[in-house]
């Protein structure tokens, strides 16, 4: 149960890009709200039982989103070995995964294909520890697209993981598979609108759905209480068909060009790069020779691509496609963004602010601010000088989750009352 928690001594980043606040005070209620955010010098009175966590010589900053996750993944090609496992440990090594990027910052997250939404459940209910969810349970493609995993050996590596994916050849048909994941609990909508770096039948220039499809989806979205829709989409072809077709965010969008960007910033769509998917190069996960070969071909040129949006001023939001990105390393990815061109705190507002928006809870989440819900992360030093420092899980010594600490590294959540005043 959420507490009355009193945070005193460190540097806040409020996450919406304004200068950080040296020696702030972040008061929160027993009902997990955030009731004071500012300097030390005059605070409020606090309720009595409130605890006192000094955070001398840490940041203090909202808690941080994962916008491109999937959970139910152990491995690029994790599917293989799901055959063989009872379904209760994939459950529990699940919840182990969600639990590490907690602890990581992470306290929020979008599950872009595979997580059911009885994991969201649990969540909410207090049965395990992990990033408030939002999924998209499973990936809308075409015949032979992005979501269709048979391979030539006429295997289809998500059926034989018991996992379920959505083929539509027709605008008629992505309709109806709309209505199917929003029956079966999902909170957005994710469509193909290229091919991949890991799909056994295409590449990432292919195009996926059409844009008449993709702008059905869209609208049968809409219909259900405005859902949004996230694309697949890493080919400069069906990228801006995506934008076209009506989508709120691009996924991935390695290969983006000056249209797409024009697109993107004509119409406010969001661009989740997860340039962390490429780190799974670097550590020699294990992956099909062409899957491979694929990723190193357009590695370079997405780095130019996207850090050209950066420069544009795209809206970008963080994302990592874990497990391609690592699990409790989620924050490298801001790391990479600052690689590219952006400065430490706008990787910050990626994370938090802007990652908020792209999910529809601005107004609840993805900043310090009064009256919103109490989501922190606290870093040892200050990730403004070297960014760095978020990358390592260890630096992140307290984790805070509707005003309930869930992580304390350094046992700081004192006993002592603050006192009113």
């Amino acid at each position: 149960m959420p507490e009355g928690l009193v945070l005193v001594g460190g540097r806040l980043i409020v996450g919406d890009g304004t200068a950080p606040i040296d020696n702030a005070v972040v008061i929160t209620d027993d009902s997990g709200l955030i009731t004071y955010v500012g300097g030390s010098p005059s605070p409020p009175a606090v309720i009595p039982t409130a605890r006192v966590l000094d955070v001398s010589g840490c940041t203090v900053m909202p808690g941080f989103f994962d916008c491109h996750i999937h959970f139910h993944l152990d491995g690029l090609w994790g599917m293989h070995r799901r055959q063989d496992e009872y379904p209760p440990v994939h459950v529990f090594e699940t919840a182990a995964r969600m639990r590490e990027t907690l602890y990581a910052g992470v306290t929020s997250a979008r599950d872009l294909g595979g997580t059911g939404a009885g994991f969201r459940v649990a969540q909410e209910r207090g049965l395990l520890e992990g990033p408030r969810l939002q999924v998209a349970l499973r990936l809308l493609s075409h015949t032979g697209g992005h979501a269709d995993m048979t391979c030539k050996s006429g295997h289809d590596l998500v059926r034989m993981a018991g996992e379920g994916h959505e083929i539509c050849d027709t605008p008629a048909e992505a309709r109806l598979s709309v209505r199917r994941v929003l029956r079966d609990g999902a909170d957005l909508v994710k469509v193909c609108a290229t091919g991949g770096i890991s799909t056994p039948a295409d590449q990432p220039e292919d195009e996926g759905l059409s844009e008449e499809e993709i702008a059905t989806v869209v609208d049968e979205a809409r219909r259900h209480r405005r859902r949004r829709v996230a694309a697949h989409a890493q080919g400069a072809a069906g990228i801006i068909n995506a934008i076209r077709g009506g989508v709120t965010s691009i996924e991935h969008g390695y290969l983006i060009d000056d249209e797409g960007m024009d697109l993107a910033l004509e119409r406010g769509v969001f661009v989740v790069p997860t340039l962390s998917a490429f780190s799974s190069l670097d550590r020699g996960d294990a992956m099909s020779a062409t899957t491979r070969q694929t990723a190193l071909r357009i590695r370079d040129e997405t780095h130019v691509r996207i850090a050209a949006a950066i420069e544009r001023g795209v809206k970008i939001a963080a994302g990592t496609d874990a497990p391609a990105g690592r699990y409790g390393h989620n924050l490298e990815e801001l790391e990479r963004l600052v690689g590219l061109g952006m400065s430490p705190m706008d990787a910050i507002v990626a994370g938090t602010a802007t990652a908020a928006d792209l999910c529809g809870v601005s107004d609840i989440l993805g900043t310090v601010e009064t009256g919103k819900i109490a989501d922190l992360a606290i870093c040892a030093g200050d990730p403004l000088s070297g960014i760095s420092a978020l990358s390592n899980p260890d630096n992140i010594r307290l984790v805070i989750q509707g005003g309930r600490v869930v992580k304390d590294t350094d046992r700081r959540a004192s006993q002592a009352v603050a006192p009113a005043r």
